[in-house]
């Protein structure tokens, strides 16, 4: 795994989505994005939660544990949102759409645009900007719109509704599968 590759790809998507999304076009289909992109950017996003926590709360028995569960909540919710999205994106691209593109186009595209959630889960356990989360997230319009137009080659007449869609389910589906757990969580415990 090539971490500097990774950085330059999160610059990118950030800085300049239509380039971005122009040289992952032109990349070799071969990389995974999943190996390459997804799963060490949970494992940062699960990691930053980690001794953000011990950062916020101090060092003691009760905080290990309340540490554990949430970087477990951060890493199953954008693991199964990655998932989720992806799957309901492949489905209503290829229903409501009109798309024909592969599991695997659908899983870069949705795994690609989910940068905006991986760098605000990585940055916000160190600094609370609770309500600038939300106003950041926003930013992923762009970024899915950009992708729409220039990887999936979705059709102008459809582009603003697959792009609405598309950021809904991206945004919505890892903070619904964090809810869920957090609640089963509570109720385990």
């Amino acid at each position: 795994m090539n971490y500097k590759e990774l950085f330059h790809k999160i610059l990118g998507l950030l800085s300049a989505p239509g380039k971005a999304w122009e040289e992952i076009c032109t990349e070799n289909e071969r990389n995974n994005i999943l190996t390459g992109f997804v799963y060490p950017l949970i494992g940062v996003c699960g990691l930053a939660e980690f001794a953000g926590t011990f950062i916020e709360r101090g060092i003691s028995p009760d905080v290990f544990q309340y540490a554990l569960q949430s970087c477990c909540a951060v890493a199953v919710a954008l693991f199964g949102g990655f998932f989720l999205a992806s799957y309901l994106l492949e489905r209503m691209g290829k229903r409501w759409f009109g798309l024909s593109c592969s599991r695997e186009r659908m899983q870069a595209f949705t795994g690609y645009s989910m940068v905006v959630i991986f760098v605000l889960d990585t940055i916000c356990p160190f600094f609370p900007i609770a309500i600038l989360r939300w106003l950041l997230q926003l930013y992923t319009l762009f970024i899915v719109f950009e992708g729409a137009r220039r990887y999936l080659d979705v059709k102008d007449t459809k582009l603003t509704s697959y792009t609405l869609v598309a950021t809904i389910l991206i945004l919505l589906s890892p903070a619904l599968i964090e809810f869920i757990f957090n609640k089963l969580s509570v109720i385990l415990n």
